[in-house]
């Protein structure tokens, strides 16, 4: 069941997406930053599903912001709570927990220099218009963040 403020992501998003796990599995990084891929059973199916993410470190912990409201991958760490992790072939279970909104705004301030390739994408999805923190931070209730810990 679809979120009144959910995003329909584009189509071109999977077909990208595949592409970009294949190239993270490969230990390669995109602009400095370095994605992973999260891989977290289905909700329904259980079978696993990947898609590749981009943690930033602020204090010494990761986050992870969803790229937009209503994410599949998003409703399964939900429901799942302990994902995989993969940074090339290195693989760790971690705990995913997701912040309150009230928690989220400093990290979703932060997130356009931690992450500035999301920028990109969160412009292109109607999100933000310029990419400014300020942007960013309004997003908070409506675009998941999670902290990883270890298991």
């Amino acid at each position: 069941m679809a979120d009144a403020g959910d995003v329909t992501p584009p189509w071109w998003l999977k077909p990208a997406n595949k592409v970009f796990i294949l190239m993270t599995r490969l230990g390669l990084s995109f602009g400095g930053e370095s994605p992973v891929v999260l891989t977290v059973p289905g909700r329904k199916s259980g079978a696993p599903r990947s898609t590749p993410v981009t943690p930033m470190t602020v204090d010494g912990k990761q986050y992870v912001v969803a790229g937009f409201p209503g994410a599949d991958w998003v409703r399964n760490v939900r429901a799942a709570g302990e994902v995989a992790v993969a940074r090339g072939r290195k693989r760790e279970r971690v705990r995913m927990v997701e912040l309150s909104a009230d928690d989220a705004r400093p990290f979703l301030r932060v997130f356009p220099t931690e992450v500035p390739t999301g920028v990109g994408f969160m412009k292109r999805a109607g999100l933000v218009t310029e990419g400014r923190p300020d942007e960013f931070e309004a997003l908070a209730g409506r675009c998941a963040v999670f902290r990883l810990d270890p298991v």
